[in-house]
């Protein structure tokens, strides 16, 4: 097997999983992209050197926005049938959803197939590009730190099951030569060059302008941007997890508020994202919190009650609780 400089990234990102250093179950979400079967190619060769993951399986939710879409699946099907490992096909039905609620249908779909197979680790095909594509259009709709710091190589979600992104260290330059030098039978898709996608557009116009008239280093300038980002939100995160365990009530869906009262606002904002999505799922409104965080400072206050998206928040002898 001809070993590349990305067999040799993708061995030391698989070594800095601490997730992988026992055998594990692992699930595939692929499409028929550069980027899938960059990483098809990646693990099957790891495996066959090393023989150090077991039950791979691959995962491809097919959208069926494409005319071709049938097409895909069996080039697809074609490819990864000489892994003799299974693969599974999942159909979204619903035609004219948007691109985002179509995003969230497809992880839930990978996660419930994990969940139903017992999977421990699932790999996705984000690569670094996907990396700072992302980070610019959470930026230009307003996000904050946690948001900037998004697709990180992993992520523990519900169940024990961790995402891990194998190819985030790794740009799509990169990827394109080892397709190529593999011959790699990459299925062109025709709407990656729809304009009409945000994605696209930054991909193909926004950052080529940056790139030519700002700096020629602006994708290496984000990353590093991207990288300082994660280690400051990650500090945040484990401290206002802290405040928010020692916070909760032990029965109740409430919080005692005096725990965070007079720490950083960064903190204290934390917290009351934490205590929403963890009950409810829901992200907290930035001007419901920002007005729950002045009422927390009144003195000798009453009862207040805050009504917000059929939930009545209340404030009161120095609970947060809902009714």
């Amino acid at each position: 097997m001809t070993q590349t400089y990305l067999h040799n990234k993708f061995l030391t990102i698989i070594l800095k999983c601490q997730n992988l250093r026992k055998p594990v179950s692992i699930l595939i979400a692929i499409s028929g992209g550069k980027d899938s079967l960059c990483l098809i190619k990646l693990v099957e060769d790891f495996n066959h050197t090393y023989n150090y993951l077991y039950d791979i399986e691959y995962i491809y939710v097919d959208h069926q926005w494409r005319a071709d879409s049938q097409r895909n699946i069996k080039h697809l099907l074609n490819y990864t049938c000489i892994t003799n490992n299974n693969t599974y096909i999942y159909q979204i039905h619903k035609a004219h959803m948007s691109e985002s609620t179509v995003r969230k249908v497809r992880y839930q779909i990978i996660l419930q197939h994990a969940i139903k197979h017992k999977t421990q680790i699932i790999f996705t095909a984000h690569n670094q590009t996907d990396q700072l594509e992302t980070f610019l259009l959470n930026l230009i709709r307003g996000t904050g730190l946690e948001g900037l710091s998004s697709l990180p190589l992993i992520r523990q979600i519900k169940n024990h099951i961790h995402i891990i992104r194998p190819l985030i260290k790794m740009n799509t330059g990169d990827i394109i030569w080892f397709c190529h030098k593999f011959n790699l039978p990459i299925w062109s898709d025709k709407t990656n060059f729809y304009y009409s996608n945000s994605r696209n557009r930054i991909r193909y116009e926004l950052l080529p302008y940056l790139k030519g008239y700002f700096s020629p280093m602006i994708e290496d300038n984000i990353i590093n941007f991207l990288s300082l980002s994660s280690i400051e939100n990650e500090y945040i995160k484990q401290n206002a997890i802290k405040l928010y365990i020692n916070s909760r009530h032990s029965y109740y869906i409430a919080f005692n508020y005096k725990v965070i009262q007079y720490q950083h606002l960064a903190l204290k904002r934390r917290v009351f994202h934490l205590f929403f999505y963890y009950n409810f799922n829901k992200h907290l409104n930035h001007k419901i919190l920002n007005k729950l965080i002045e009422y927390m400072h009144i003195k000798n206050q009453r009862k207040i009650s805050v009504i917000w998206e059929n939930l009545k928040i209340n404030l009161y002898k120095n609970w947060v609780y809902i009714q």
